[in-house]
């Protein structure tokens, strides 16, 4: 499965979700922002370029988007790599109003018409009250839709732009490595630095004592968290398992950013 694949995917299973109520309005409290390492401080305030940055994350994909719950610091970052169009592309995210900064989502399709996204902090009504991750589908040229932001996947881009073709990256070498036999709780090994690296840069920090080559109690622990949160990866049976695995170690590594 491609880069745009993985994150489009993602993006659709959460369709459906609202945030959450109080006196009788919506409030924009949602599980975005706390689980974004760095955006915590959002919680509580319009979530739609975050929802895409949680997406990211979750796709492994974290540096290949903005980290940001700004819509115009998300337009700016695109642009600032020479990566903003005027055309949709699949898994590119999309900006809305004057200038991008009204509104964000991610293209999950498009035709010659239509683009067809998923948005968070949106609604079924076209209210200013958000209220959940919905799938829309837009006018490409509408006055509302400002441009796209093209990630740089490793497959490259599909997209409507027909400049863009000669600019479809070629596949970079993997930076994903394999897991060394001797990385295990309370031992030394070169390759924990890189484990507890990957671990703060995911999200399952901090790692009092680190950066050191001990697979110690911290490490450990931060480990079951990951394991907590992933639980496909734990070795069957144990609960808040500490010992990463060789398939944990790459899903880690992705969750990190690497590709």
């Amino acid at each position: 499965m491609g880069d745009a694949q993985t994150i489009t995917k993602i993006a659709k299973a959460e369709i459906g979700y609202h945030e959450g109520r109080s006196g009788e309005h919506w409030n924009n409290h949602q599980r975005y922002s706390p689980a974004v390492p760095g955006l915590e401080w959002s919680q509580n305030q319009a979530w739609c370029a975050t929802f895409v940055s949680w997406c990211a994350m979750k796709a492994g994909l974290a540096e290949l988007y903005p980290r940001t719950a700004s819509c115009l610091t998300g337009v700016s970052w695109y642009k600032q790599r020479g990566r903003f169009s005027e055309y949709p592309a699949i898994g590119a995210q999309v900006f809305f109003g004057q200038g991008g900064g009204t509104h964000t989502g991610l293209v999950v399709a498009f035709d010659a018409d239509t683009i067809t996204t998923v948005e968070g902090n949106t609604n079924a009504g076209g209210s200013a009250e958000g209220d959940g991750v919905y799938l829309k589908t837009r006018e490409r040229r509408s006055s509302y839709v400002h441009g796209y932001g093209y990630p740089a996947f490793t497959e490259g881009v599909e997209s409507a732009d027909p400049a863009w073709k000669e600019k479809t990256p070629a596949k970079p070498t993997s930076q994903v490595v394999t897991l060394a036999p001797g990385v295990k709780p309370g031992a030394r090994h070169p390759q924990v630095r890189v484990l507890q690296q990957l671990l703060a840069k995911a999200g399952f920090g901090p790692i009092h004592g680190a950066v050191t080559d001990l697979y110690g109690p911290e490490t450990q622990k931060s480990v079951a968290r990951f394991h907590d949160a992933n639980p496909r990866y734990r070795s069957e049976g144990v609960a808040h398992d500490s010992k990463i695995g060789p398939s944990g170690f790459v899903a880690l590594q992705k969750l990190a950013g690497r590709r």
